[in-house]
This record gives structure tokens, C-alpha cells and sequence, in this order.
């Protein structure tokens, strides 16, 4: 199996790839047209990446089987054009979540004491007791609104605990009762978050849904001088809004990632927002430990060794959760050659498209049972005929 890494990639990882037996091929500053030159010319089966896009062109520019997004998110990948092309998309969730966490209190500390600003002024050769001892509200006692609780969020959970802060917490999946178990209050909208937070945190993927989550109406519940963090995702903040609760209410806000901000390592990049005062910016750093880009590279090797072996894909973000069959064909049969075959043929003749289909051996590789759903319900006298086939021991056709 080919394998195309594409982006910056641990050797721990490379090592692991090619342990599995994977032929490597390391190009880390691949982008644009390069990377679809790269695709056409190497035919690689797996494409791994971190944070370089992969648009339809690279997609369709070899026999990519395969892509691995090597970070939790994957808004970088035409996931549309994958799936139409028959090509997974991976990922690896999770992985990254105390770094990003980590990240984020960090934001929050700085902020709340104006640590910059003190390292600036020192540097400068200016010492300033008197302003920065002054307008530090403290964190213990105070609430975190969390936008988003998986497994980023609920790092973050229990960060501000140890600091003696509240949490409450929105999330799509979030009822009640969990919150209840994981010690957060339940807020049933994002605006309910807004209205009583002292820090906001965003931890949302993005998807249309979520685009401009923070926008001025929700700023606009936000108390004075409260905070926004934002180590998720650009787009799911409203920039100009959010500048301009900066300049009206006092809004401050520490940000790792940018609306439009550039793919490679380097590059100019002057957004205005990160030049207001009470204004901290980073450089979409929250995943880069190395503790957690270890773990990422021991997920993505897993992720392709597991599809070498078997081919199943572990993280798979493309697949439909649910097909259009109506009917599942059930055949218990004889483990032999041949049987699969005339009931697929029979299928075929019936005009049917087949959605899914498994087929389970029985201890002792005597009998097998083959699940196979359908578009549509077969025929009556199709599925008797199917029954009296030699090696066939049961048919049915169950409505889904």
C-alpha cells in the first residue's frame, strides 16, 4: 500500500507506516497544484494530511482510496467530492484534546491578567505596577460559558474547575441528564450561554450550522468585559462582530484560530481584529504539543494499518449513517462457493440495487448468514426460488 504524507508528520509515524509494511513517501510541503501533481505522478492508495487542503482536484488526480485527516477536524477536505468518488475520509478525534485545552486556560489567564501586555511593557524597559495591578476581575468564583462538550470541552470542564470556576455548557447532543453527570449546568440554547458567562469557550466543529455561531446577537447578551475564547474554528465567529463588542463593550478575546487564515506554516497575515487592544492572538498552535502530535501520528498509523488489514476504516467521517434500502434479504446458506453469487445474480435480474451487504461465517466455517439490503422489497416467487437453491438453508425479507 502507497502512502502519500503530505504535511508536516511525526517519525514516530512515518516509522510506524512503514513497520505496517506501507510504502512511504514524505513530501511535507505539498500544496495546490504541486499536490495534485504529486497525486498524479506517485498513485498513492492513502493521502495524509494536517492542515494542507485537499479540494476535488487532488482527489480525483489518482487512485486515492483513502484520506487521513491527522487532527480532529476535517473542514480542509472536499468531503462532498470524496464521497462521490468513493474515497474515505478519516480523521483523528480526540487525540488533541488536552493541548487545545491547555491552550485555551492559558488564553484565559493571559487575558485576565494581561500577561502580554505586562512581557511587552517589561521588554520595552517600562515598569507599570500601578495599571496592571488594576482591572484583573480573577477567575475563582467566576463562570465558563463552554459552546460545544466533547472531549475538548469537557478538558476544558475540568480546567476551570481546579480554578474554582462554574460551568455551563450548549451542546447540539447535550441534555439534562448528562450535564447533570458530568457536573456542568444544561443550557438549551447558546444564547442561554451567553447571558450568564463570564468567559465564552468555543469548541464546535464547523458545518453550516455552526458558521457564525457568534454573531452580534449573541454578543450582544454578553456581559461587559467578558471574554471569548476561540480555539475551534475561524469561521465560527463573526470577526466584524466580534470587533466591534471589542470596541463597544469591552469584549476581550483570545484567539488560535482566523476567518480566512493562510494553510501553510508561514506567511503575511494582518487580520484587523488581532491589532485591537484586548485582543490576544496565536497561531493556530492548540494542537501543536508533542505529546499530542504523538498521539495523532499513533492514530493515523492505526487508522491505515487497520484498512491494509482488513479493509475497514477506523474515524470514518463520510459514510451515510443511513442508506436508502427499504428491505434486508436474510440467507443462511453453506459456506461454499457459488451461492452469493446466483443470489446476487437474482437480485441483479430483478432490477434491485443492493445498498449493503455482510456476510457472517458460523463457528466452524460450516455455515455462513449473508445480509443483503435492498432498494426495493424483491419479488414473492423471487425470494421462494432463492429458498430452493441448492446450499441455501433459509430465506427472508425483512422490512427496514
Amino acid at each position: 500500500m502507497r502512502v502519500l504524507v503530505a504535511d508536516k508528520f511525526e517519525q514516530s509515524g512515518l516509522d510506524g507506516l512503514a513497520a505496517a509494511g506501507c510504502e512511504v513517501d514524505f513530501q511535507p510541503s505539498l500544496a495546490d497544484q504541486a499536490l495534485v501533481d504529486a497525486v498524479a505522478s506517485t498513485s498513492p492508495d492513502v493521502l495524509v494530511v494536517r492542515s494542507t487542503k485537499v479540494p476535488e482536484a487532488v482527489l480525483s488526480a489518482g487512485p486515492l482510496t483513502l484520506v487521513v485527516r491527522a487532527g480532529a477536524g476535517y473542514n480542509t477536505i472536499d468531503v462532498a467530492a470524496a464521497s462521490r468518488l468513493g474515497i474515505y475520509v478519516s480523521n483523528c478525534p480526540g487525540k488533541n484534546s488536552v493541548a487545545v485545552a491547555e491552550l485555551a486556560m492559558g488564553l484565559i489567564c493571559a487575558l485576565d491578567r494581561r500577561i502580554p501586555d505586562q512581557v511587552a511593557a517589561l521588554r520595552e524597559g517600562r515598569w507599570d505596577k500601578g495599571t496592571f495591578s488594576k482591572g484583573a476581575p480573577g477567575l475563582y468564583g467566576r463562570t465558563l460559558g463552554l459552546l460545544g462538550l466533547g472531549q475538548i470541552g469537557r478538558a476544558l470542564a475540568a480546567r476551570a474547575k481546579g480554578f474554582g470556576m462554574k460551568v455551563v455548557a450548549w451542546s447540539r447532543s447535550l441534555t439534562p441528564e448528562l450535564a447533570e453527570e458530568l457536573g456542568v449546568e444544561y443550557a438549551a440554547t447558546p444564547l442561554d450561554v451567553a447571558t450568564v458567562a463570564d468567559v465564552v469557550s468555543l469548541h464546535v466543529a464547523y458545518k453550516p450550522d455552526t458558521k457564525g455561531l457568534v454573531n452580534a446577537e449573541f454578543l450582544a447578551a454578553m456581559k461587559p468585559g467578558a471574554m471569548v475564547i476561540n480555539t475551534s474554528r475561524g469561521e465560527v465567529v463573526d470577526e466584524a462582530a466580534l470587533a466591534e463588542a471589542v470596541t463597544s463593550k469591552g469584549i476581550r478575546v483570545g484567539l488560535d484560530v482566523y476567518d480566512g487564515e493562510p494553510s501553510g506554516a508561514s506567511g503575511d497575515f494582518a487580520p484587523a481584529i488581532v491589532g485591537l487592544p484586548g485582543v490576544y492572538g496565536t497561531h493556530h498552535v492548540g494542537a501543536s504539543t508533542d505529546q499530542a502530535q504523538e498521539a495523532i501520528a499513533a492514530e493515523a498509523v492505526r487508522i491505515v494499518k487497520e484498512f491494509k488489514q482488513t479493509g475497514k476504516v477506523p474515524n470514518v467521517v463520510n459514510l451515510a449513517a443511513k442508506s436508502d434500502a427499504t428491505h434486508s434479504l436474510i440467507v443462511r446458506h453453506i459456506d461454499r462457493p457459488g451461492i452469493l453469487a446466483a443470489t446476487l445474480a437474482a437480485v441483479r435480474e430483478a432490477g434491485i440495487n443492493v445498498q449493503e451487504m455482510e456476510n457472517v461465517v458460523f463457528e466452524g466455517s460450516e455455515a455462513a448468514v449473508a445480509r443483503i439490503n435492498l432498494s426495493e422489497p424483491l419479488a414473492d416467487d423471487v425470494v421462494a426460488a432463492l429458498g430452493g437453491h441448492d446450499g441455501v438453508l433459509d430465506v427472508s425479507l425483512v422490512a427496514l
